[in-house]
């Protein structure tokens, strides 16, 4: 018998969520990658929107609905999920299981490029008081950057897999993914906007605020 790792340790103190488990699937039937948030991150990011009071959330890459789900868990009456998917059968699916869970009602996706769609959401003058970023690696600096744009005063900014498997930590990467995910990653922590730490489970988690004068 193996050891357990610190993560399958703690997984095993929770019981299934059987939402969550019909989420991933999902996914499997569906032919796509299961690359969902960690099931321990996910319970943090309920519980982070929930603490930070959080009504308006801007989730960027939806994926099956997996991280929605999570989000719109911590909502409070009146809260609202804005959800940006690059493949309309990505946000279809993640529509579809947010309704069955009960959440149709509170989440808005737009479908097509982020970072167009950030501009969008710009113009239209909405602002948000909480950030999930879990989309394409290569552009986590330009999303931080919208998001402190976008941000209310004291919003929080959460950015999944920044050790990006390892390959974060490892000096011979020097792709032009991983070394944006490095310099996101010390942003979190000394970009003067921001108040923020780096959790080392799982891929990685970064969580800042943005502080109250940008």
């Amino acid at each position: 018998m193996t050891a357990e790792t610190a993560e399958q340790y703690m997984e095993s103190l929770a019981a299934e969520d059987e939402q969550l488990a019909k989420v991933r699937q999902s996914i499997r039937e569906a032919g796509m990658r299961d690359i969902s948030v960690a099931t321990g991150y996910g319970r943090l990011l309920t519980l982070l929107v929930r603490m930070s009071g959080a009504s308006s959330v801007l989730e960027i890459g939806a994926l099956g609905g997996y991280s929605g789900i999570c989000l719109a868990r911590g909502l409070g009456d009146g809260g609202r999920l804005v959800s940006l998917e690059l493949r309309p059968e990505y946000a279809e699916l993640a529509k579809r299981n947010l309704t069955e869970a009960g959440f149709g009602g509170k989440v808005e996706y737009r479908v097509g490029e982020a970072l167009t769609s950030l501009e969008r959401v710009a113009e239209e003058g909405l602002t948000f008081d909480f950030f999930f970023i879990d989309a394409d690696k290569g552009n986590y600096l330009s999303y931080l950057e919208w998001a402190i744009r976008l941000a209310r005063p004291g919003a929080v900014i959460v950015g999944d897999n920044t050790l990006m498997r390892g390959r974060t930590l490892n000096p011979a990467e020097q792709g032009g993914s991983v070394t944006r995910m490095r310099e996101f990653n010390r942003m979190i922590v000394q970009d003067p906007r921001l108040e923020g730490a780096l959790l080392p489970a799982y891929d990685g988690l970064a969580i800042a605020r943005v502080k109250e004068t940008k």
